[in-house]
């Protein structure tokens, strides 16, 4: 893999040609033409989704590359699978934090209280589009999950951008590289290194543009939503960014102080991919940055090529958090009474759902219904009362995920001895300057 370019702090380029910069001006710039050209803003949307495609055009490769070379290269296949094993216990653990803080700060603040919604006059048209996708995901169970992670072919994994079938199908294709090792597999392994090196190099100029991509989301947003769509649930928005700063701060600080680091320098450090993220309302947009970032943190590539894309599937801290949040609301503003059995059913339905939104359409909307209708005692067309503020709450459930899944590499590497804790201080610090735009 490439090696980091360093860069003297004395040496740094004009303030304007920060990614950050252009990043933070694109989005002032959409919440201006947002508020004084709805219309005009709601057309840029085009930027949004041409950005977006140009990550997912390069997202899946990158994986392939990344994971295949990981494994390849690390020598010893039981280090992998014990990297494996303690990321997924990490995910079950994070998952399980997550729900419960839900749980209580929604208990603790009453967000729904007060609503006195009657069932009977929501538009049940409204989730028309989730139905489908709900019954089948509910229907189909652990066992239809596991079988989804298999592709039927590896060009169909790829062509479908399917993060999670890509990591399943390099995994096996590494692992037996490994295997087959002598000239061969040198020869396999350097192809791939190459090719890597080139995709890297492709998403820095992607990611140029990003800009303009976080331009054409928040003009968008602000234009075909605008700020009043906000008041009628503003108490259920407001304290799920409240719990997800909680979550971040806390709990994930508190891990990964664990691991020598500090939270704050850590998420500052992310700040281009973070501010990506809060606009667009997809982490996926800054998939191939995060992974490349960490690797020039002290992450072994193995690691970063492991952790990541599995915890896209199966560490999904913010969107834990809204689930059980968005469920006891749910109750709260149709006055249905809770029993201590309904709070554990939750917990332990969530904690299975909480897996099943990778590759799902609507995904939110659809596991949230699918968790509903697994819990009777509560009015699944209750959902409706969240539809309107989704794209909000989007913003915050996709920040708090790659935060979750880039705190989970650091502490899952940590914990294997794959962190360089004298290099990770030196970015942190800002004594080694990283800009994932070079390639």
């Amino acid at each position: 893999m490439a090696t980091m370019s360093a860069t003297a702090v004395g040496a740094r380029k004009p303030i304007y040609t920060s990614l950050f910069v252009q990043v933070l001006a694109g989005l002032i710039l959409g919440i201006v033409l947002g508020v004084t050209a709805p219309e005009f803003a709601v057309s840029l949307k085009i930027l949004s989704d041409a950005f977006l495609k140009l990550i997912s055009m390069i997202v899946a490769p990158i994986v392939f590359c990344v994971v295949v070379h990981g494994i390849a290269g690390a020598g010893d296949l039981k280090k992998v699978g014990r990297v494996g094993v303690k990321a997924l216990v990490y995910f079950e653990v994070m998952t399980t934090v997550a729900l419960i803080i839900g749980l209580l700060l929604a208990y603790l603040f009453g967000p729904g209280h007060g609503m006195n919604i009657d069932t009977s006059t929501l538009d049940a048209k409204a989730l028309s589009s989730y139905a489908d996708n709900a019954h089948r995901l509910q229907g189909g169970g652990i066992g239809s999950f596991l079988m989804n992670i298999i592709p039927t072919t590896s060009f169909d994994a790829l062509a479908r951008n399917d993060v999670l079938q890509v990591l399943f199908f390099a995994i096996i294709f590494g692992v037996s590289l490994a295997l087959v090792g002598g000239e061969k597999g040198e020869r396999i392994g350097s192809l791939i290194d190459a090719v890597s090196t080139v995709l890297f190099r492709a998403m820095g100029l992607i990611v140029r543009v990003a800009p303009l991509g976080v331009l054409g989301a928040v003009a968008y947003t602000v234009g075909k939503y605008g700020v009043g769509s906000l008041k009628q649930l503003i108490s259920l928005v407001a304290l799920f960014y409240v719990s997800v700063a909680i979550f971040v701060l806390a709990v994930l600080g508190g891990v990964l102080a664990l691991a020598g680091l500090n939270i704050l320098k850590f998420l500052n450090y992310l700040r281009e991919e973070l501010t990506i993220v809060l606009a667009t309302a997809s982490s996926d947009a800054v998939l191939p940055q995060v992974m490349r970032k960490l690797e020039r943190l002290g992450v072994k590539d193995s690691v970063v090529g492991l952790v990541i894309p599995t915890g896209y599937s199966f560490n999904l801290d913010a969107f834990s958090i809204y689930l059980t949040l968005a469920v006891v609301f749910i109750a709260q503003a149709t006055n249905t009474p809770l029993s201590f059995g309904d709070l554990l059913l939750i917990l332990a339905v969530s904690l299975i759902t909480s897996k099943g939104a990778h590759g799902v359409p609507g995904s939110a909307i659809v596991i949230l219904a699918a968790t509903l209708n697994a819990v009777p005692s509560i009015p699944a067309i209750g959902l409706v009362l969240v539809l309107s503020v989704d794209w909000f709450i989007g913003m915050a459930r996709a920040l708090g995920n790659l935060i979750g899944n880039c705190v989970a590499t650091v502490v899952v590497a940590a914990w294997e001895g794959d962190l360089d804790r004298a290099k990770a201080s030196a970015v942190l610090d800002g004594r080694e300057l990283v800009d994932v735009t070079t390639g």
